[in-house]
């Protein structure tokens, strides 16, 4: 049978109508039971980039849809395949990140299988949405609610593909050849420098123009009902709960609004400065919405543990506060320390089931942040252009302009042998340009990332912390520098998680990526050992010998240098005035007796 003749499958009609609905980019490892439909995602026009682990793609995928916007896309075998992916799954789906996990599934005649296991309660029991291939007959509705509703529910799916079903004769590509079937396909058809197809070795990586579209309209598979539906907008407030809202506004002195990761995903910035310029409101965020405010003079930067002392100071004096997409769980309040007594909360969500879930609030508003920011502001301004000084004194600006944490003064804990990883951060902070993103791992570290180093964006900051595992951030920062490789992205790893995710260095190397990992190395789960040694517990098991991590990099393929100084940081120079350079990892010696300042306050949330 010639190629042009073969029939396509439900297999390939799922990956081109997910290359069909914008599909980008893709990250997996391939197996038996995922190896058709990812090679008609490539066929398509999908880049796919192999990770070396399923944990690792799926982590990918989680990083990619934080930076870029789009939904994320993994593909993965069935069963162990599947299972590898579980712990970035998790983070994705605390974290709400838009993703769609295509997972091989055993035939649901196949008792006996080896890699028979419930996939779908897996999924689901780590909050991810668990979607089924039905037939070969709806192979491309299938592949389109999964989509939609990752897209619109802001959150993990996995789609299951039963490999007995994927096999099946299916409508929907016409009469041309399936991707990967051979023959005459001409494997740059897509445009530009395509790479081989899914089962290839190496790639290379997304270059900083590579925007094109996946495929033209004639060669892709048109989605089920394409073009019959309109995206819904987002959940509106009612009027009612504006007016109460702008009541409590306009007689409140000193308000001040934080907003968290919901308010990031609504691009609620422009809407919620313009309310804090009508209200007089200071600004802050929660941790993982890091970098939304950046340059506004009344922003505060981070609530809660990462807080700098005069937010810590300011906050508490609110009598209003405006949360808006923010949880407001015992890490962005500390434990209720930033909301004085005296203040009444207001909680904005999109999600009912997050409106005082960590804490009583005084008015709960169901609403998208962006929209429910845009009818308070105008709002306030009918009424007679309602507008107040409230915390937007000339002599606050001039406070928070001094009061950031690169301000304050420490005692540099440097010696010969290890740097202060406070100070590490400042010097790389100044060495680094203005556009740059960041993605934090898990660990004793993670405060010196969230304090030292500026953002330009939300999109630029990658915290992989809703699932507070660690090892998840290297393989996160490959996604986010393959979402723009036209800026350098900064993986902040411990020791711990850079061990537990060496695999990828392998792959951001094999990528090309402009990729710096900064790994803060004291030879030790530090967290634990700063919590339990002052408790009188030994903590041999949590230390490690020294690991020459610079030498493991570069034979993964990478640049690398050890750090014990901050004239040990000139390597980041040459490495950002390189015309394409691939991933550099600092093997950064900190000093392991420091501790610090917010640990305590994570150890008490658990």
């Amino acid at each position: 049978m010639t190629a042009t003749k073969q029939q396509v499958s439900a297999a390939d009609v799922i990956g081109s109508t997910i290359a069909g609905l914008g599909a980008r980019h893709a990250f997996g490892v391939i197996g038996s039971g995922n190896f058709i439909v990812t090679n008609a995602l490539a066929g398509g026009g999908v880049r796919f980039h192999h990770a070396r682990h399923e944990g690792g793609a799926v982590c990918m995928a989680d990083g990619y849809a934080r930076v870029s916007g789009e939904v994320g896309l993994c593909s993965v075998h069935q069963g162990p395949g599947l299972t590898n992916t579980i712990t970035g799954l998790a983070e994705a789906a605390k974290s709400r990140t838009p993703m769609l996990v295509l997972a091989g599934a055993t035939p649901a005649a196949a008792l006996t299988s080896n890699f028979r296991i419930d996939q779908h309660g897996l999924v689901e029991s780590v909050g991810a949405v668990a979607e089924r291939l039905q037939a070969a007959d709806t192979a491309a509705a299938d592949a389109e609610r999964s989509w939609r509703r990752a897209e619109r529910e802001r959150r993990p799916v996995v789609l299951m593909l039963p490999i007995d079903i994927q096999a099946q004769p299916a409508a929907g590509l016409g009469n041309r050849a399936p991707a990967g079937a051979g023959g005459d396909r001409d494997p740059t058809a897509a445009g530009g420098d395509h790479e081989p197809t899914a089962a290839g070795g190496n790639r290379a990586p997304a270059t900083a123009d590579d925007r094109r579209a996946p495929a033209t309209d004639a060669d892709r598979v048109a989605p089920a009902a394409a073009g019959a539906e309109q995206e819904p907008a987002p959940p509106p407030p009612s009027p009612a709960s504006i007016t109460s809202l702008a009541d409590l506004l306009t007689t409140a002195r000193r308000p001040a609004i934080i907003a968290g990761r919901g308010a990031v995903l609504a691009d609620a910035r422009d809407a919620l400065e313009r309310l804090g310029d009508r209200s007089g409101a200071l600004l802050a965020t929660s941790a993982p919405a890091h970098g939304l405010f950046a340059r506004n003079p009344y922003s505060l930067g981070i609530a809660g543990g990462f807080a700098s002392p005069l937010a810590t100071e300011l906050l508490p004096q609110a009598d209003l506060i405006l949360a808006f997409g923010a949880s407001l769980n015992h890490w962005t309040t500390k434990h209720g320390a930033m909301i004085g007594a005296q203040a009444r909360v207001v909680q904005i969500d999109i999600d009912p089931t997050a409106l005082g879930r960590h804490r009583p609030v005084d008015l709960s508003i169901i609403g998208d942040a962006r929209a429910t920011a845009i009818a308070l502001a105008d709002e306030l301004d009918h009424r007679r252009h309602h507008a107040s000084e409230g915390f937007r004194t000339p002599d606050a600006a001039d406070q928070i302009a001094a009061g950031h944490w690169r301000n304050q003064p420490y005692e540099d804990a440097s010696t010969d042998q290890w740097i202060d990883p406070r100070t590490l951060t400042i010097a790389l902070d100044e060495l680094l340009p203005p556009e740059r993103a960041v993605a934090v791992d898990s660990g004793h570290f993670l405060g010196y990332p969230s304090m030292y180093l500026d953002l330009p964006d939300p999109r630029a900051w990658v915290f992989v912390n809703g699932f507070q595992a660690v090892g998840l951030g290297l393989g996160n920062a490959i996604g986010a520098a393959v979402a723009r490789p036209d800026r350098p992205t900064v993986a902040a790893l411990g020791d711990g998680g850079a061990f537990m995710a060496l695999a990828e260095l392998e792959t951001a190397a094999r990528l090309k990526l402009k990729l710096l990992v900064l790994v803060y190395d004291d030879a030790a789960y530090g967290a634990e050992v700063h919590h339990f040694e002052p408790l009188g517990h030994d903590v041999s098991l949590v230390r490690f010998p020294d690991a020459d991590l610079a030498a493991i990099a570069r034979a993964a393929g990478a640049a690398a240098a050890t750090i014990r100084r901050t004239g040990d940081l000139d390597i980041v120079q040459r490495w950002l005035d390189e015309a394409e350079p691939g991933p550099l990892v600092l093997d950064a010696k900190v000093n392991p007796t420091i501790c610090a300042e917010w640990l305590e306050e994570a150890f008490r949330g658990g």
